[in-house]
């Protein structure tokens, strides 16, 4: 069992909304200057682990809301404060959800995640019965093929740590395939936290199903495209106004 205690308040610019009663079920909002292009909800990686966190997310999100998006900055449980599947997935549901609760136009929303992040950015995509669907989802190196993902041991036995038992295929991005919206995976080549050939077994599974599904392969490592300095993330800015139109 979590132990208790505060939610801790939203970062300077931000408005927070919690969607269940856990210390780690809530989101902050990030709005632009103006009418959004659309909503992005951020989800970060970090393999599932408690100690990474969603502020990982947070500088996407303010360029995200400098770049006229309203930006979801989502948290979640991960495994080692009450996380793991069920409970993560659940978390990302109710979390993405909450939208509903806000004044925003969901004409359009998007989820952006990186690493274990893209997974569950997928993964959400790909979910039926939805109150907020999603409308396209951009993966930033996303562990998308939990099967290999655990047979090459990733984050040190991260699979096998958050799904907590057999691979149930309704977990797993490339066994859902194909889905009906766009998905954009961007990869580093010199990843070496999640290979690129994560992102390139997805794309090729998902587009021989029939889906509109595409990978960018862009020069750095696995954490460059979480930099909003980067070259790179302009092309990420790109995927999301392309998926916006």
């Amino acid at each position: 069992m979590t132990a208790a205690c505060s939610t801790p308040g939203p970062s300077s610019g931000a408005t927070r909304t919690a969607y269940g009663s856990d210390p780690s079920q809530w989101a902050d909002l990030y709005r632009p200057t103006g009418t959004p292009r659309g909503v992005v909800v951020v989800v970060h990686g970090g393999f599932w682990k408690a100690q990474y966190d969603a502020s990982l997310g947070e500088p996407l999100a303010r360029s995200l809301a400098a770049e006229g998006w309203a930006a979801w900055n989502l948290e979640y449980r991960r495994v080692g404060n009450g996380g793991g599947v069920p409970a993560t997935l659940d978390d990302v549901a109710a979390g993405i959800d909450a939208l509903a609760t806000t004044d925003l136009d969901l004409t359009h929303v998007l989820a952006l995640g990186h690493s274990a992040g893209g997974h569950l950015a997928v993964w959400a995509a790909g979910r039926s019965g939805a109150a907020v669907p999603l409308t396209g989802a951009v993966s930033q190196a996303g562990v998308l093929d939990l099967r290999a993902a655990a047979e090459q041991g990733l984050g040190g036995g991260a699979v096998e740590a958050f799904v907590g038992g057999p691979l149930d295929a309704t977990v797993d991005p490339l066994q859902q395939v194909p889905l009906a919206v766009p998905v954009r995976c961007i990869h580093g080549r010199s990843d070496t936290n999640v290979p690129l050939s994560q992102s390139q077994s997805y794309v090729s599974a998902a587009t021989a199903a029939g889906a509109d599904a595409t990978l960018t392969e862009v020069d750095g490592d696995h954490f460059v495209l979480i930099n909003p300095s980067s070259d790179v993330w302009r092309t990420q800015l790109d995927l999301l106004a392309a998926l916006a139109r």
